[in-house]
């Protein structure tokens, strides 16, 4: 079977093959512009990424495609003629806040984590969705003609290369929209966000038949990144648990079943649903800012090799006091606190570029230890596979490591988003392509008793303090 991987994600879409040995090699990769048209407002052009997404699924002849997009970007379009009439509005857009905020102030949260499992924050896709209704008369006439289209990216490509408007469960569980115990779209969700439930795409399976796409090759696989890498780890049983270093880091862990917080933490999300199998669920953590406060340093100058920043010869800098909140687009799992900012908190004269870049790749350790703590509490954790650009990190998966009592591996594959792709539509073919290389063991540095709760310990304090110093900014009239 030819195998291609078509990974559309946030900074650009790659197409890769799986060769007649297993192995995953690059065959195109086509960046796309990111619009900023004002702070807080993310945008990709949808007609840039459909057409990346056809070139890449072109890349080369293959049987089977795998698609995986960006989980909550999402967008709106003509359903007569697939003309968007919406950008894309990114999952790190943050220009709902205000909407969020006000159903917050309406008591309608519980209600939503109750059907959902995903707390009232513009990072999902169901405010995002209202907003291009509210603020788009060409959308809201489109709608009330019966003649709109709105969902997530891969809704958009899919309906454009196959003609099917479907999207998989596991995406749609990432909207708000859908009912977690259903996995259906939930009417009384769709009233509180303002989004005709009539406008949204079908729901498939993650994989099986999903439709042809121009050339001829089967769609057999579509599914957001982060839990496509979730089954590239190979993670098949509760317990096992990744987290992927991109532009934020996004730790997921599967569930022996559907778990349901009562408040917003580790968020219940779907991980797959292969066909003929039950629903597969897991327990999402993620961490907004990672590899795009590491480029934010280097852009300010505090270095410009990553090497450098991969070794330090001098203790922890939170044990010498100096420590770094990477809130620089909030704070997502377990506190889901918008209103919350990054800053180095202990410096002195004597801090230079490396101690500052130091306490930032342990704050980025630092937030993630939280969410996989915080997942532990709901499901036990029985080992981190790590993967992703700061997987190349050694010092920070030592640190990191150093503070979590679970076994920390870096994955022997890196396109772990694509493996799981390729793993997964052949799956549905009724095939088994399991990674044979075996993952990196990172080693626990040998550490005082108690360090890890210590620092722990420390940095929440920090996080704390930081937090309330934002609200009270953020609550400042303008």
């Amino acid at each position: 079977m030819r195998v291609l991987a078509v990974d559309q994600g946030t900074s650009s879409t790659r197409a890769l093959m799986r060769g007649p040995d297993g192995a995953l090699q690059l065959l195109k990769q086509m960046a796309h512009r990111q619009i900023l048209p004002r702070p807080g407002h993310v945008e990709h052009d949808p007609e840039e990424l459909l057409a990346h997404v056809a070139a890449c699924a072109k890349a080369a002849e293959a049987d089977l495609v795998g698609l995986a997009n960006q989980g909550e970007s999402c967008l709106a379009w003509d359903a007569r003629d697939g003309r968007p009439v919406s950008p894309v509005i990114v999952w790190q857009d943050d220009r709902t806040a205000g909407i969020t905020r006000a159903l917050e102030a309406e008591a309608v949260g519980p209600e939503v984590m109750a059907r959902a499992g995903l707390p009232l924050d513009p990072y999902f896709s169901a405010s995002k969705l209202g907003w291009i209704l509210r603020h788009l008369p060409v959308a809201a006439d489109l709608a009330r003609q019966g003649h709109m289209r709105l969902g997530t990216t891969d809704a958009y490509f899919r309906d454009r290369l196959t003609g099917r408007f479907e999207t998989d469960i596991a995406t749609a569980s990432r909207t708000s929209l859908l009912n977690l115990a259903t996995g259906e779209w939930d009417p009384a969700l769709c009233e509180i966000f303002g989004v005709p439930i009539a406008a949204l795409p079908a729901i498939t399976p993650t994989a099986g038949e999903l439709g042809v796409l121009p050339g001829g090759a089967r769609l057999a696989a579509s599914i957001v990144d982060q839990q496509a890498a979730l089954y590239g780890h190979g993670c098949r049983v509760p317990g096992d648990a990744k987290v992927t270093f991109g532009t934020g880091a996004f730790v997921q862990c599967l569930t022996v079943d559907l778990i349901r917080p009562d408040q917003p933490g580790p968020l219940p999300t779907v991980a797959w649903h292969m066909p003929g199998r039950a629903v597969v669920h897991a327990l999402d953590g993620a961490v907004y800012t990672a590899a795009a406060a590491v480029n934010w340093a280097r852009d300010l100058g505090l270095f410009d090799d990553f090497a450098a920043i991969s070794r330090f010869d001098c203790p922890p800098a939170i044990d010498r006091g100096l420590v770094f909140l990477p809130a620089l687009a909030g704070l997502a799992c377990p506190h889901w606190d918008r209103r919350a900012r990054g800053a180095w908190v202990g410096l002195s004269l004597e801090a230079g570029p490396q101690d500052l870049m130091q306490a930032l790749i342990e704050g980025v350790a630092l937030r993630v230890a939280e969410a996989v703590q915080a997942i532990g509490v709901l499901q036990p954790v029985t080992g981190l596979s790590v993967d992703g650009g700061m997987a190349r990190n050694d010092y920070l998966l030592g640190f990191l490591a150093g503070l979590i009592p679970h076994p920390l591996h870096r994955a022997a594959e890196v396109e772990t988003t694509a493996l799981g792709l390729v793993q997964m539509a052949l799956a549905a073919e009724g095939l088994d392509d399991r990674a044979r290389s075996s993952p990196e063991p990172v080693e626990r540095p040998m550490t005082d008793s108690g360090g890890a709760a210590r620092r722990l310990e420390r940095f929440a304090r920090v996080r704390a303090g930081i937090a309330a110093l934002g609200h009270e900014i953020g609550d400042t009239p303008e």
